[in-house]
């Protein structure tokens, strides 16, 4: 009896382990290589592709090999992304063969199984000033390694690239963006298509205020060398910066075109900084009133819910006053959540219905860095006297 029991235990051991063999190695597959989506919204007209246009790999100054950045890029899900080793530096040039165009073509096979777009692109790395470049959609490497900073990018100006100017404050004295000649003449020769406002973990309002002033593409990315995983952790809400491209397809000419014609905000750090014709529809397709006609009776009070569908938070805030409801003067939409917004009358004797549009400015979308876009949140009110609230 005692050996049936014991050979009872044996098979239900057995068993245990054999599941735990099938089951173990499949669940830390599918934790270490899923995909964590952002979900934002398209605009009308555009769909949005979430990118990161600057990163390192072992063929400059790097930590990891090629292939790495576009499994990370999938992770983090992006849908677009360029490799920009420096074409002037690489430290590890006694370990890893320098080929100029060789990250690209390491990586370009597991991005197109991932359905990423691979952006070719390099890095052009001068002394302060002019500073550092970043050259996309190249087809050839290698013109640009040249000595003169106006020979590298006219290089890649021929090739029909898209350049832009990198972390502005870049050793420059007291952490300051400074414009220098050599910028007004690679912007006048018209060599000069965006700027970093974001880089990793800084901002730059400077940078910022230019791509204003002078109609330049704002971008946002990582400038990642060591593996992604050091420096952010999504499954926390911590996500890389990112650029948001409003393209008219996910193709690589179609993210050229929303490039060159400055379709883009910056998404960092759960701020967006962009244009309002960008950031307003991004705001409205993200928030939805749910019940958009609400009856207000006397002065009494009423919930109006909202909806944010999107993975971004919002942070609004009132913007004037309005003279037939009371509202809260903050009010928070956290991701993927719907909130209640509380109202109330201001007089006991209104009737009728009013298409109302409540004022706010939403904090964390920044037209510039003085600025938060002023948004408003339409309400059909019906207002009930107090004399007939019964």
């Amino acid at each position: 009896m005692k050996s049936n029991l014991a050979r009872g235990r044996n098979l239900v051991s057995v068993l245990l382990f054999t599941v735990l063999l099938l089951f173990v190695p499949f669940g830390a597959e599918a934790r270490t290589r899923a995909r964590i989506e952002l979900e934002i919204p398209d605009i009308p007209g555009y769909i949005t592709l979430k990118c990161d246009f600057h990163m390192h790999t072992v063929f400059s100054d790097g930590r990891v090999w090629p292939p790495i950045r576009v499994e990370e890029a999938w992770r983090d899900g992006l849908d677009a992304l360029a490799i920009t080793d420096h074409i002037e530096y690489h430290p590890f040039k006694d370990d890893v063969k320098r080929d100029l165009n060789r990250p690209h073509q390491l990586a370009l096979p597991l991005a197109r199984e991932l359905g990423l777009l691979l952006v070719k692109g390099a890095e052009i790395t001068k002394k302060v000033p002019p500073g550092h470049f970043n050259a996309l959609f190249l087809k050839d490497c290698n013109p640009l390694d040249r000595e003169n900073y106006l020979d590298c990018v006219g290089a890649a100006v021929e090739q029909g690239a898209f350049v832009f100017w990198n972390h502005p404050p870049f050793r420059q004295k007291d952490h300051k963006s400074i414009w220098h000649p050599e910028h007004t003449l690679l912007y006048e020769k018209g060599w000069l298509h965006g700027i970093e406002v974001v880089n990793g973990s800084d901002y730059y309002p400077e940078a910022h205020r230019w791509c204003l002033e002078k109609k330049l593409t704002m971008l946002g990315t990582s400038d990642i060398h060591t593996p992604i995983s050091f420096e952010y952790d999504p499954d926390q809400g911590d996500r890389r910066p990112m650029t948001l491209v409003f393209a008219t397809e996910k193709t690589e000419q179609a993210l050229k075109d929303a490039l060159f014609a400055r379709r883009t905000v910056v998404y960092a750090r759960d701020s967006l900084y962009g244009e309002k014709r960008f950031l307003e529809p991004l705001f409205h397709e993200s928030v939805e009133i749910l019940n958009p006609e609400i009856v207000i009776r006397g002065k009494g009070a009423t919930s109006v819910q909202i909806r944010n569908h999107s993975d971004i938070p919002f942070w609004i805030r009132a913007d004037g006053e309005l003279e037939e409801l009371a509202i809260p003067r903050n009010l928070a939409l956290p991701p993927d959540a719907t909130v209640i917004l509380r109202v109330s009358g201001k007089s006991s004797d209104r009737e009728g219905e009013l298409q109302l549009h409540l004022p706010y400015r939403v904090q964390n979308l920044r037209l510039s860095p003085e600025e938060a876009l002023p948004v408003k949140l339409a309400l059909k009110v019906t207002f009930i006297p107090e004399k007939q609230k019964k």
